[in-house]
């Protein structure tokens, strides 16, 4: 699965790199060749596929986000991030999500099997908390920048899909005594979604402040996946 930094960093060097930019006028559906086959990728509603800002700068942000030996095929940010960047307002960056594929796999089709062995070795690897744990109380306990397993969101022939925590640098708060440290977390899915012979992977991530980015997370996952496999029938 991608390897992708946390949200502090996007947050601390995306608007420099985001200055000067203006966004295209309307994001639809991309056709991405891979290989010799062209999958229809498109972000989830109220987000932006950032191709169509025209940044190489911003291209070579996206990159440094996952391993040099993938290969980014969208990074998107959301619509309102947007709109404060063109009306000059500070945005927030606290959700983007990108969709990678190792470049070794792309001229290679997986059949179903394949793709579940893929899936089967990725499942593996993880170690998943019992159902109802406390995700809060489960990152106190990582180490800052770790991510850690915490709920398995979908397991099916042509996708899986598993929800991830991380604790974040905490921020320091002054005050009259010392101040003191708000500890910070990132939510994050990580995916992979077998269209037309290949393995995609789709990350999602939030800002963890509350129950609603949990839930937010989960939701616009599913609903990532469901997209893009209709596009792709």
């Amino acid at each position: 699965m991608a390897a992708v930094r946390t949200a502090a960093l996007l947050a601390a060097l995306l608007p420099g790199l985001l200055a000067g930019i203006s966004p295209a006028a309307t994001a639809a559906p991309i056709s991405v060749p891979i290989g010799d086959t062209r999958i229809v990728l498109d972000a989830p509603s109220g987000y932006a596929d950032t191709a169509y800002l025209g940044s190489p700068r911003l291209q070579d942000l996206a990159e440094s986000l996952t391993p040099a030996s993938n290969r980014v095929l969208l990074f998107a940010i959301s619509d309102d991030d947007l709109r404060k960047f063109t009306l000059g307002d500070p945005p927030e960056y606290r959700r983007y999500m990108v969709a990678v594929i190792p470049k070794a796999q792309e001229r290679e089709h997986l059949d179903e099997a394949r793709f579940r062995s893929l899936a089967d070795e990725l499942r593996r690897g993880l170690h998943l908390p019992e159902a109802g744990a406390d995700p809060v109380k489960l990152l106190e306990k990582q180490p800052v920048g770790k991510p850690a397993a915490l709920a398995e969101l979908r397991n099916e022939a042509t996708a899986v899909s598993y929800l991830q925590g991380t604790r974040l640098p905490p921020t320091k708060i002054p005050g009259l005594f010392g101040g003191s440290e708000r500890q910070n977390y990132m939510l994050s899915t990580s995916t992979l979604v077998y269209l037309h012979g290949r393995a995609i992977d789709l990350a999602v991530f939030t800002l963890f402040s509350s129950a609603d980015d949990a839930a937010w997370v989960r939701a616009v996952t599913q609903r990532w996946i469901e997209d893009l496999q209709r596009l792709n029938r």
